[in-house]
């Protein structure tokens, strides 16, 4: 029988929530940043009442662990170690970038293209440097990992491409970055199109794998030490033309 599953991720600029009962399924993106530690219990609870379902029958909650922005990747864990701990609901921990590669595959599958094989997803971290990860999708057994999410310099992930160029590229670091990261001859899905949707898919998988984990497991998985330049770092970085 299909799960009933709640999932919601804050680890960019966009917020993603959405509800997956057997009556189907419902899912929001819109605007996050600043407003998405306002806006996500809300919106959490506006669908359960679209699907008439309630919070203690949810069978698990699924949230985007990372890596991205760090005030971001603490709303996304505190949401769901909360609601997690108020209705011991276990919790599912999904990983960020997969949610873009999840999209993007989507997005080629829509175009009539073929979707299985490698696919690696770059996304501007700010400060010159790239999360990046590279994954294998194969219609039988799912997503695999063959690159670990890490935090890139550009001239490491350049170098990384250069020995061995990608098939398909998602994200928007390629943009974020022209002429610095190239991509070479690469099919690119630079914007999200269905990011909930995507995070509900892979919950989904991830509950049919196993029972999730309990809520005082629900940690964000953080790339960068540091969060921000100082104010010389960033004036040496705006004389040179690299601030964005």
């Amino acid at each position: 029988m299909t799960p009933r599953l709640l999932a919601l991720d804050s680890s960019t600029d966009r917020l993603a929530a959405a509800l997956q009962t057997p009556a189907g399924r419902w899912c929001v993106d819109e605007a996050g940043g600043a407003l998405a530690s306002a806006r996500l219990i809300p919106l959490l609870m506006d669908l359960l009442a679209q699907a008439g379902e309630t919070l203690d029958r949810v069978q698990a909650i699924a949230y985007g662990q990372g890596p991205g922005a760090f005030t971001g990747l603490r709303t996304a864990c505190a949401v769901a170690q909360g609601l997690a701990f108020a209705h011991g609901t276990p919790v599912l921990a999904i990983d960020s970038l997969l949610i873009v590669a999840e999209d993007a595959r989507t997005q080629a599958l829509a175009g009539g293209d073929d979707a299985d094989g490698d696919w690696w997803v770059a996304i501007d971290a700010r400060m010159d440097e790239v999360y990046a990860a590279a994954y294998r999708h194969d219609a039988g057994s799912g997503w695999q990992v063959t690159v670990a999410p890490r935090l890139w310099t550009l001239a490491a992930l350049a170098d990384a491409w250069s020995a061995a160029p990608p098939a398909r590229v998602a994200g928007n670091a390629p943009l974020a970055f022209a002429g610095r990261l190239p991509a070479g001859a690469a099919a690119h899905w630079p914007e999200p199109a269905g990011r909930a949707a995507a995070l509900l898919t892979l919950a989904d998988a991830a509950w049919s794998r196993g029972p999730g984990l309990a809520a005082e497991q629900a940690l964000p998985l953080y790339l960068r030490d540091k969060v921000a330049l100082t104010m010389a770092e960033r004036q040496a970085l705006r004389e040179a033309g690299a601030v964005r």
